[in-house]
């Protein structure tokens, strides 16, 4: 997958946990980096299929999900990863990813998404890649969240 596909979930990214988290995340630094599987962290997948094929993976800690999780709704502390937060977090994850799709196609690439799946640390099968081009997105008062590509090895 070219690097410059990420350009699209970035700026979706952006835009779509600013109305919904009402933070404006500031851009890290673009790398390549190990898929390492920690304890304590959640992904969002979502596959492309189409004119590029591969996934975008959201990588954040269990505890920035939840503190995001409780910005979408209305600020209602959430304590922990219940299926309301694991489906809260996949619908961001959603939005980011069909909001970068029309992107896509609006720049002449015609991809579909399949469904987002939450994945929690024990649940890394299915990650075929081990390397990543990944691109933080920073969160004041909050944390990251990776917007990640996954790279075939």
């Amino acid at each position: 997958m070219k690097a410059e596909y990420i350009n699209p979930f970035l700026e979706s990214a952006k835009v779509v946990i600013e109305q919904l988290i009402q933070v404006k995340p500031s851009t890290g630094q673009l790398g390549v980096k190990e898929i390492k599987f920690v304890e304590n962290y959640i992904w969002i997948q979502i596959g492309i299929n189409g004119q590029m094929n591969g996934d975008i993976v959201f990588g954040l800690s269990e505890e920035v999900a939840l503190k995001m999780v409780s910005a979408m709704m209305g600020g209602f502390v959430i304590s922990e990863m219940d299926e309301m937060g694991k489906s809260a977090i996949s619908e961001l994850g959603n939005m980011i990813s069909g909001n970068a799709s029309t992107m896509l196609f609006n720049q002449g690439v015609r991809v579909d998404i399949t469904p987002p799946k939450v994945l929690h640390s024990a649940q890394t099968a299915g990650f075929n890649a081990s390397k990543a081009l990944t691109i933080p997105l920073i969160m004041e008062g909050i944390g990251e969240l990776d917007i990640q590509v996954l790279i075939a090895s």
